[in-house]
């Protein structure tokens, strides 16, 4: 048995449990636990250094996390997340989903589960789930599965996915990066993915088939109602509807839209036709029947502004309050488009009016209580709030810049395929990509803050002087003879599940990125006192890391559905543990059949 730990190695010791404790607690937010963390290792070592001669050396370790290649990365593959998001380049594959939930339920269900696993070895986990988050609750919405039933399925599908590549989470990074400080080889970004292609089958039926029973139906009373908006539909001269009528159309309608008033008429060139839907209804019409629910002038003129300000289009609901100057007035006579430069969409009114159906929404007279659906660049927004004393409601949602899809794919796709050939270190893919993203306007300069989380930055800076000074105070050793001398006597599988349910149980109470810095030199320390290879027991502490289904503060994730699916703590501890189990004995054996 080793001896006592020095007092470094105790201090630092402590000062990780510490941590740990604030993270799960929750009272004190993550980024004041992070710099409180980086500001006592930085007094501590000053005052008392490891290396008396060298007391400013502290210093340096305290705050090299800000400076790691890790984070480095991380931040770069942020902004390249947030193109492909604000460019709309992964439409094509929800509206793809969306269908297939049309066709059958439960096939819906698996295809979904399989492309949330495959889209978030590319992207990252928080991205790929805040793109299919809408589609999930439009279903629930129209009466199909509950989100209370799908959610958790989806998100655990998507951290599965995460843990397949070296990319998938920060965490991974994380992991892979102290490893390689350590003397690890480098890892390829495909290099642990049939392991967890593997897992994720055996894993797959308890996601589609169990873990929607284990959870309530609690229908869609806590869900958000999408308001329903009157509209014109304005059809161009050269529009494949000329010539039908909106009878025709009926079998090819978005969800919640509809024409308005007589169904019979004929589509002429420059016909405007009376509808109404929610927003993600009519802006899936303009798409599929190649029109727009704007006046031409009205989308040049803003898009102009914005192309000049540098400024995204953005569409956001406003409310008309007692007090403001449009009340009684309809959206020609107000001026609104001249006067401001932005676009009404479209008209939620409170009380139905009689002349709906008969007249274009624009001849509507305004009412206090009603919602404008309006488009423009930010700036010329707040401008028309604050001038005719409307309300802005949350919800702003940017216009996608289609037109810079593919390229945004492109980018994101160039950048993972030259990391995962070995043609350069992810890091320098990464930036690369986040450079190109930047030059071709995918990703706009004054939109950096919306890509980039604070949070996981101070996070991910603590963690790595977390990890650093376990290390270099001796607490990983000391750590790793411990659990060596329990671990000696037990067989290679058994040694991987232990540092995996480890590890696992640190994730779920507190943060991965924490968890992962103090696993991964504990599992390295390990490896050299049993005599083991190295990779499997870095591996099992990144699959460890991964593993946060149990509690929703295991990871951003798990809280970002909870409202939306009504969940409770139990939720994600009777559904959570058994995939734990499940996972953490299939990626076990598989590890020793790979590397031992």
């Amino acid at each position: 048995m080793p001896g006592f730990p020095t007092y470094h190695a105790l201090g630092a010791m402590v000062l990780t449990v510490g941590m740990f404790i604030a993270f799960a607690r929750g009272r004190i937010p993550t980024e004041i636990v992070s710099l409180a963390t980086i500001a006592l290792i930085a007094l501590g070592l000053f005052f008392f250094p490891l290396d008396p001669l060298h007391p400013t050396d502290g210093l340096v370790l305290a705050f090299s996390g800000f400076g790691h290649p890790a984070l480095i990365t991380i931040c770069a593959l942020m902004i390249m997340g947030r193109g492909l998001v604000v460019t709309g380049a992964l439409e094509p594959a929800t509206r793809f989903l969306d269908g297939v939930w049309k066709i059958n339920t439960q096939l819906g269900m698996l295809v979904s589960l399989l492309m949330a696993m495959l889209l978030s070895m590319m992207v990252n986990d928080t991205p790929v789930l805040v793109l299919l988050l809408p589609i999930f609750v439009a279903l629930a919405e129209r009466g199909a599965m509950a989100a209370s039933k799908t959610l958790i399925p989806l998100n655990a599908a998507v951290l599965i996915g995460g843990m397949a590549t070296t990319i998938g989470t920060s965490t991974n990074l994380l992991v892979v990066s102290i490893a390689e400080d350590l003397g690890m080889a480098p890892m390829r970004v495909f290099d642990f993915t049939p392991i967890v292609a593997i897992t994720a089958l055996v894993a797959l039926p308890y996601l589609w088939l169990v873990m929607p029973r284990l959870l309530p139906d609690r229908g869609t009373a806590n869900l958000r109602q999408h308001r329903a908006f009157a509209a014109t539909l304005r059809v161009d001269d050269n529009s494949d509807l000329i010539g039908l009528t909106p009878r025709d159309l009926e079998d090819q309608l978005p969800d919640n839209f509809r024409f308005e008033g007589p169904l019979d008429r004929q589509i002429t060139a420059n016909s405007r036709l009376p509808v109404s839907g929610s927003h993600r209804a009519l802006d899936e019409a303009m798409r599929l029947f190649k029109a727009r629910v704007a006046p031409a002038w009205v989308i040049e003129r803003l898009n102009a502004a914005a192309q000049s300000q540098q400024a995204d289009v953005v569409v956001v609901e406003m409310a008309i309050t007692p007090g403001s100057r449009l009340v009684g007035l309809t959206i020609p006579s107000s001026g609104v488009a001249g006067q401001f430069g932005v676009a009404v969409l479209g008209i939620h009114q409170q009380e139905r009016s009689p002349d709906r159906g008969r007249h274009e929404y624009s001849e509507l007279q305004l009412k206090a209580g009603d919602v404008l659906l309006v488009m423009g660049p930010i700036s010329e927004l707040e401008e028309f709030a604050e001038t005719d004393r409307l309300l802005m409601l949350e919800g702003a949602k940017e216009v996608p810049r289609r037109s810079k899809a593919v390229l945004a794919g492109a980018i994101m796709f160039g950048s993972v395929a030259t990391a995962s050939f070995g043609l350069w270190p992810i890091a320098i893919a990464a930036l690369g990509g986040s450079i190109a993203m930047f030059v071709t306007g995918c990703v706009k300069f004054d939109r950096v803050g919306r890509a980039l989380s604070a949070n996981v930055i101070v996070l991910v800076a603590a963690s790595i002087a977390i990890g650093r000074l376990i290390l270099e105070s001796g607490a990983a050793e000391w750590l790793g003879l411990v659990m060596s001398s329990g671990l000696q006597f037990l067989p290679p599988a058994a040694v991987l599940a232990a540092i995996m349910l480890f590890v696992t149980l640190l994730t779920n109470f507190a943060s991965n990125a924490a968890a992962a810095t103090v696993g991964t030199p504990i599992a390295f320390n390990i490896a050299q006192t049993l005599g083991l290879p190295a990779e499997p027991l870095i591996l099992a502490v990144l699959f460890g890391c991964n593993l946060c289904y149990a509690t929703p503060i295991a990871y951003q994730t798990n809280m970002l559905i909870m409202d939306e699916g009504g969940y409770v703590f139990s939720d994600y501890l009777r559904t959570g543990v058994p995939l734990v189990v499940l996972m953490a004995t299939t990626l076990s054996v598989l590890l020793v059949m790979f590397y031992m």
